[in-house]
């Protein structure tokens, strides 16, 4: 969206494909997953997108792209012709492997994703507040991956637990809910300042949050997980965000593919196998300057690749992109979060929690989204009780689900 939105600039014929009919921002399906916001909130209409740039939309899945003939190819057997194109096809979730970590955890990557989650952990709690005889009289919850998705969700999900299930479900003991944490790396929050990250894991233990580090997964059941050192924990849900990786899909597209599925390009994200071809965001991976796979580089990819088609056009020679780093953020819990700017200002607490809400309520795409997100996330927050949760339907977890079939 960010490099159509600098190209419809130019007055270039542009055409946008993907395969749902809605742009979602990431950073907050976490609250989706766990009840602060609608699907909605963080949603927005291509078509209407499309529309106000005056460039075409067309919602199909690519399933090839032929080089030779400068065409993509869509599964309703349509070929769309280019001069240039731009792949920008994000990432997926990476198991690396684990036996059964695929087929018996979620993720929090897509809408669908957030929603199956949100439905599973609100029809676990129904079931323990139902006092079904199918459950032992508990929900633990494993969060995978100790990275800014697993903080947030780790520490929204010890909120919930805390203030929203003693007053929504009052015949339910909050203590008959755990959340854990495994991060095989020694610490949280990586790529943080090591103060940053003591902090971190310092407000998640006190949040009630089990935090595990130094541990890894060797194989997800449906009912537990079993780490390297060969125990095991007793699971009803496990939510991976361990790691992200570029679609499969991509390596038949006839794109070069590196590390982690991504497509690699030159330094002006051109790929090294085709010079009509840019890829950015998560999806790439520029050879020789690896960046991470987060928002900025993408907004910023986006508007590189689409400056370099402009000057391509025009018969100048491709610039290399440089990256601008604007800072990291992840938030905790209610008023709590961390923030790291380049110049090496770390702030902590409430003032980095109100930056962090400013930053992605600002970011958010359309107005309504904006007061809408800012209307959940106060009444959540702050307004008619931190208890508020949106529900949906009742999904039975894993545990459940194997036992029913067995």
């Amino acid at each position: 969206m960010s490099a159509a939105s600098e190209l419809a600039k130019e007055g270039f014929r542009v055409t946008l494909l993907d395969r749902h009919p809605y742009n979602t921002f990431q950073p907050l399906l976490y609250q989706v997953a766990t009840g602060g916001l609608n699907a909605g909130d963080v949603t927005y209409s291509l078509r209407f997108f499309a529309a106000r740039l005056k460039i075409r939309f067309r919602c199909t899945t690519v399933v090839g792209v032929d080089h030779d003939a400068r065409e993509v190819e869509c599964d309703d057997g349509v070929k769309i012709g280019y001069d240039y194109l731009i792949i920008a096809t994000g990432i997926t979730t990476n198991h690396f492997g684990i036996p059964g970590a695929a087929e018996n955890t979620m993720s929090m990557y897509t809408r669908p994703d957030a929603l199956k989650v949100r439905d599973t952990i609100f029809g676990a709690i129904e079931k323990i507040a139902s006092a079904s005889d199918l459950l032992t009289g508990s929900f633990t919850v494993v969060i995978v991956g100790g990275g800014a998705t697993g903080v947030e969700m780790a520490g929204q999900l010890a909120e919930l637990r805390n203030h929203a299930i003693p007053m929504v479900y009052p015949e339910l003991n909050p203590a008959r809910v755990h959340v854990v944490m495994v991060e095989m790396g020694p610490h949280l929050l990586a790529p943080f300042a090591p103060s940053l990250r003591t902090y971190t894991l310092r407000e998640l233990v006190k949040r009630g949050v089990d935090v595990r580090l130094n541990t890894a997964i060797s194989q997800v059941d449906p009912d537990q997980v079993v780490f390297k050192d060969g125990t095991s924990m007793p699971v009803d849900l496990v939510i991976w965000a361990a790691g992200v990786a570029g679609y499969e899909r991509l390596a038949s597209w006839g794109l070069p593919i590196g590390r982690g599925r991504r497509v690699e390009v030159n330094s002006d994200l051109r790929t090294t196998n085709d010079d009509r071809v840019f890829a950015v965001g998560d999806a790439s991976l520029i050879v020789d300057n690896p960046l991470p796979q987060v928002a900025q580089p993408a907004l910023q990819g986006g508007k590189h690749a689409a400056r370099q088609i402009v000057r391509l056009t025009r018969g100048l020679p491709t610039e290399p992109f440089s990256y601008k780093d604007k800072g990291s953020m992840a938030t905790i819990g209610r008023a709590d979060a961390v923030l790291q700017l380049p110049q090496g200002l770390k702030i902590k607490g409430l003032l980095a929690w109100f930056g962090w809400i400013a930053l992605h309520i600002m970011y958010l795409l359309g107005n309504r989204n904006r007061i809408q997100t800012l209307v959940n996330l106060g009444t959540r927050y702050v307004g008619l009780g931190r208890s508020g949760v949106i529900v949906g339907d009742v999904m039975e977890p894993p545990k459940l689900r194997a036992i029913r079939e067995k």
